[in-house]
């Protein structure tokens, strides 16, 4: 059922979050300071990047994670970036590659803008596209992950082969939301640790 603020199942998943996300932030931190360090000696700009993305309720919120880009080129081109893109930096890679880029998103849970299990926030632009039955996934706080992040964990790759990059996002962003509808539409607290575990197990392999 889509997230209300009186019901138990949601305060316990906000009790989790804010767990969570207190030690994650306590375990990472020195991973944190390293990666912040060697994005900010390796090209010019600052070490985190700023995103402006659609939360609950169709709330804007703005979305951390470590630049992977470069500066000059990053509002340039499209917004959507596919494998190979040159706009990407060398130490940008490994951080996308190994998702160590979206760190800094356990602030964005600790403030209560996302949720460690949930639809991974969309670009302003896009959600502004949604149809009717797409802006269902709103209900959801989005979150660091999702079934459908799992299953495309390699969007990139994906959109990289297409021919129409706009029309091949548009239809794998369709897909993603119904995958996350049909997941949340009756999860609990118990599935959503089965989703953390699936995700650690896709970082390996």
């Amino acid at each position: 059922m889509p997230e209300d603020r009186q019901t138990p199942l949601h305060l316990s998943k906000r009790f989790f979050d804010i767990a969570a996300a207190a030690v994650g932030l306590a375990i990472t931190a020195p991973v944190m300071a390293v990666i912040a360090i060697a994005v900010r000696a390796t090209s010019s700009g600052p070490a985190i990047y700023r995103a402006s993305r659609i939360g609950l309720r169709g709330k804007p919120f703005t979305l951390y994670k470590f630049r992977s880009m470069r500066t000059t080129e990053s509002s340039e081109g499209t917004r959507i970036t596919v494998a190979g893109d040159n706009r990407i930096t060398g130490i940008g890679k490994l951080l996308r590659a190994t998702k160590l880029d979206e760190l800094p998103q356990l602030v964005n849970v600790m403030r209560g803008d996302m949720s460690i299990v949930g639809p991974r926030p969309e670009d302003p632009t896009y959600v502004s596209r949604y149809t009717e039955s797409q802006k269902e996934i709103l209900n959801w706080r989005p979150g660091l992950t999702s079934p459908a992040s799992i299953e495309y964990r390699h969007e990139e790759d994906l959109l990289s082969a297409a021919g129409d990059l706009e029309t091949a996002y548009a239809s794998i962003m369709d897909a993603k939301i119904q995958l996350d509808l049909a997941y949340f539409s009756s999860s609990s607290l118990r599935s959503d640790l089965v989703i953390i575990f699936r995700t650690i197990s896709s970082l390996f392999k």
